[in-house]
């Protein structure tokens, strides 16, 4: 063989040897990213929210407790809850702090999520708030806001029940709840379903408007404005959300460690702002 011949044969070789190199390093960066992606070993999480109290409390009492631990955590705000939970089902995040357990399956039934609960957190109850009302002496005929999501409205119309205002008919189900299921409504009560958001600016031009906690604390409301508070109950109480196949990696448990320290119960015992909300049984001898 001629030393042209041997040289191009050389070439060749490296050549190929070279694509091989690549080819097996583009896989183990691939399997890398993949990795990352799926956020089972990552150091850094991303928490989505809605308006509330959800944010601060999870920056102020846990987000220390995981940094200390290593993580990096980002923050991210969506103005509704079908576009976090996409968000959360999509990857984008990794987390979200903003529902409870029966709007979580509400809307994973919708859009066909597997979004799951991880652990729950501390809560303001729905409370019924004075417009240009100021007692619970209802007038006949009394505007009053509830929120226009169905499991939201259930809880409404329960606490108005429980006031004596209205009866709701047995059998209601939470997650296809609407003003067809109130029974009787002996006040004749004007009842208008509002966006969350928009319940507390409408207190001026109503009567009464029965708000979510979160809404009404992140306007500005306390709950001891309310004329009356619901018994809020665990199902109803805000969780951590996780896509399913994700409960068990090391981030989330970590978030789930913050949550039942005594670091973190002890920060909400010693802030004032969260007095009379729900908290959870994991707090109970804490």
């Amino acid at each position: 063989m001629s030393t042209g011949l041997r040289a191009r044969g050389a070439v060749i070789v490296l050549a190929v040897v070279s694509v091989m190199l690549t080819a097996c390093g583009g896989a183990s960066q691939g399997a890398q990213e993949s990795a990352q992606s799926s956020g089972a070993e990552s150091k850094v999480i991303t928490i989505g929210f809605n308006s509330g109290p959800y944010e601060d409390m999870f920056q102020q009492g846990v987000q220390p407790i995981l940094e200390g631990e290593g993580y990096t955590v980002n923050h991210q705000s969506f103005t509704d809850g079908i576009q976090v939970n996409a968000a959360l089902d999509s990857g984008e995040i990794q987390a979200n702090i903003m529902q409870h357990p029966v709007y979580m399956d509400f809307v994973n039934d919708q859009r066909g999520f597997d979004n799951v609960a991880l652990v729950q957190v501390p809560g303001p109850p729905m409370g019924l708030y004075a417009g240009r009302a100021s007692t619970l002496d209802v007038a006949d005929g009394a505007s009053v806001a509830l929120p226009n999501e169905p499991s939201n409205l259930y809880r409404a119309l329960r606490l108005l029940e429980d006031t004596g205002w209205l009866s709701v008919k047995e059998g209601t189900e939470p997650g296809t709840a609407s003003l067809n299921d109130v029974e009787s409504n002996p006040h004749d009560l004007d009842l208008r379903l509002l966006e969350n958001t928009q319940a507390v600016r409408a207190l001026e031009d109503l009567d009464y408007a029965v708000v979510q906690g979160n809404f009404a604390v992140s306007s500005g409301l306390k709950l001891t404005d309310a004329l009356a508070l619901e018994d809020l109950q665990d199902d109803y109480s805000v969780v951590v959300s996780v896509k399913s196949g994700n409960e068990s990696t090391p981030w989330a448990q970590a978030i789930i460690d913050a949550y039942h320290s005594q670091e973190f119960a002890d920060f909400i015992a010693s802030h004032d702002e969260y007095a009379g909300y729900h908290l959870p049984t994991y707090m109970d001898a804490k």
